[in-house]
């Protein structure tokens, strides 16, 4: 039925003409994910060739709702002289509020000491997941934020350009993450986005790349989905995380989309990943969090439209 009720709705995304928010996307994707929320235990691998293609479609044009939202209120902020005033403005921003403090929570577990310098890869035009951290949690730490979209890190860096205090401590850099080799060791703490490498193999391409360049010991902090959810979000394999200890992983059973997993680079060399070695996984509790659901979009085009009004204005 799950399944069914899926595949009906892909079929009406895909003759959409544009994804930008609206009132039409905003139904879909919300019927979207309100039909992959409830607990179903559904191994998306065994589904039959022709969902799955389905799925791994689905994923893609999520991906593309999503960072065009961001980008439309990206602009909306950019446009007040001092944009993190406004940031509230974000029709989603109390969600992000709750996950950073949560992974925030997740991770200082496993650090040592407070992280000076943190990454995220995939950070977009609206990287509100780097800001609350910096502003709430990390208030001395350094963000580096990667994206290969150069017109996303432009918006990106307007919204903090006006802060004197995170406009000191948050870079964006605009290439490909896999072009990118030594300046991985210098960080403690990587968050890898939901959507960077958007199916199982591109997926293990970048995680490949981290266990590679990533300094021994740093943390990796990761985002998936598990059951239904896995029609709006790449599922994280523990069995891809070659080159890490996962130290835990959480699958939401309530509102929450987002699965998330904690991983650590080996801090003694392992055997070579052609030998087919996998991760030491860790005994762990699933606990439900909070995450941001970037695709719900119920009843908020008429506070995006009441914004837009009030800036033109």
């Amino acid at each position: 039925m799950v399944v069914e009720k899926v595949c009906e709705i892909y079929n009406s995304i895909s003759k959409l003409e544009s994804l930008k928010p609206s009132k039409d996307v905003n139904m879909l994707f919300t019927q979207l994910v309100l039909t992959c929320m409830p607990s179903i235990p559904i191994d998306v691998t065994k589904l039959c060739k022709p969902v799955q293609d389905i799925r791994s479609k689905l994923i893609r044009l999520c991906g593309e709702a999503e960072g065009l939202l961001e980008s439309h209120f990206s602009s909306l902020l950019g446009s007040f002289q001092s944009p993190l005033h406004h940031i509230h403005v974000f029709p989603y921003y109390s969600n992000y509020l709750n996950l950073s403090h949560l992974e925030f929570t997740l991770f200082i577990k496993h650090c040592t000491h407070v992280p000076t310098r943190v990454a995220f890869i995939g950070s977009g035009p609206l990287p509100l997941t780097s800001i609350v951290l910096a502003s709430h949690h990390l208030r001395t730490t350094t963000f580096h934020n990667y994206d290969i979209d150069g017109s996303a890190n432009s918006l990106a860096h307007h919204l903090v350009s006006s802060d004197p205090d995170l406009s000191q401590r948050m870079f964006f850099h605009t290439t490909d993450i896999m072009d990118v080799s030594t300046a991985l060791k210098n960080y403690e703490v990587i968050f890898l986005a939901a959507l960077v490498g958007m199916s199982k193999d591109e997926k293990a391409v970048f995680i490949d790349h981290l266990a590679k360049h990533m300094a021994p010991g740093a943390l990796l902090m990761l985002r998936g989905a598990h059951g239904a959810r896995a029609f709006l979000y790449p599922v994280i394999d523990p069995c891809d995380l070659r080159g890490f200890e996962v130290l835990s992983i959480f699958h939401p059973t309530d509102e929450v989309i987002n699965s998330v997993v904690i991983a650590r680079k080996y801090p003694v060399p392992v055997p070579s990943m052609d030998q087919d070695h996998g991760p030491i996984l860790l005994p762990s509790k699933c606990s439900e969090i909070q995450a941001f659901n970037p695709l719900n979009h119920s009843n908020k085009i008429e506070e995006t439209k009441a914004i837009e009004q009030e800036q033109l204005s």
